[in-house]
């Protein structure tokens, strides 16, 4: 049998989100994914300190757990564009947030079968519902395992800035197999303020001033999510918990690709 690496693993990705609007009925709402792994080692004790003081180690979840593997299936450019105008999120923008709920845990399981088949157990998470409503952190935060395996740098916005942007969706695992070290990410800061550059779009097109270089105001940013999920007729039939805003994902310069980067031949990031 072929030994499963991270090229198996992010052509398995591929092919999941690629034949998902088939699956739907629909046009879908996806780019191809990113996927990234990293060895279980020192760096994941931080884990408590930088995401959550009750967040789960990979070992919690896998007590053999060689690798954690993270996955970024960015939104097709129109989406976000869409979600631009006015200060409430568009029906689209609720919809993607199910359909890729769904498709999270499919990439998850695919690659999980074809893990197991090789004779590596594996331990999966959900897409979401690990999020506690009184501490407004997780247990276990895709966000800060893609920032520790190299997946992406955080935002002024608090989101995970990938080499694809932010606008888009994170999912991750873990597994016995050796996968090795693969990061994506490039430079040292993905966010233009906090490389030092003006910018700032992402402060300014938050509708409840959640967002400030010093500090995130959570509870603002829950209540707004909760609100627009109460007040808008177009999220009726959609799942209670399609608590979505993404105001500051849509159409910022960090939104379809690593700003920072852009600017390493004038200097640097």
């Amino acid at each position: 049998m072929t030994p499963i690496d991270i090229d198996a693993l992010r052509r398995i990705a591929a092919g999941v989100v690629q034949a998902e609007p088939a699956r739907l009925g629909h046009a879908g709402w996806w780019k191809p994914p990113l996927v990234t792994a990293a060895p279980v080692d020192a760096r994941f004790e931080c884990l408590a300190a930088i995401a959550a003081p009750d967040h789960l180690h990979p070992r919690d979840l896998l007590p053999t757990a060689r690798s954690v593997v993270v996955f970024f299936i960015p939104f097709q450019n129109a989406l976000p564009c869409a979600n631009r105008e006015g200060d409430r999120p568009t029906r689209d923008w609720g919809r993607a947030y199910v359909d890729t709920n769904t498709l999270i845990q499919r990439v998850s399981a695919a690659a999980a079968r074809q893990l197991e088949a090789h004779g590596h157990r594996c331990g999966l998470t959900p897409a979401t519902a690990n999020f506690s409503e009184e501490t407004l952190t997780a247990r276990w935060s895709h966000k800060h395992l893609g920032y520790l395996t190299g997946l992406g740098r955080f935002g002024t916005h608090c989101m995970l800035i990938t080499p694809a942007g932010c606008a888009g969706r994170l999912g991750s695992f873990v597994t016995e197999a050796e996968l090795g070290e693969h990061p994506l990410i490039e430079t040292r800061e993905a966010c233009l303020l906090k490389a030092g550059r003006r910018c700032g779009r992402c402060i300014e097109a938050c509708p409840v001033a959640a967002l400030d270089p010093a500090g995130f105001r959570r509870r603002r940013c829950w209540d707004r999510l909760l609100e627009n999920r109460s007040v808008l007729e177009a999220f009726a039939d959609l799942p209670a918990d399609t608590q979505v805003c993404g105001k500051c994902a849509a159409v910022m310069p960090c939104s379809f690709a690593n700003p920072v980067r852009r600017l390493r031949p004038a200097g640097g990031d």
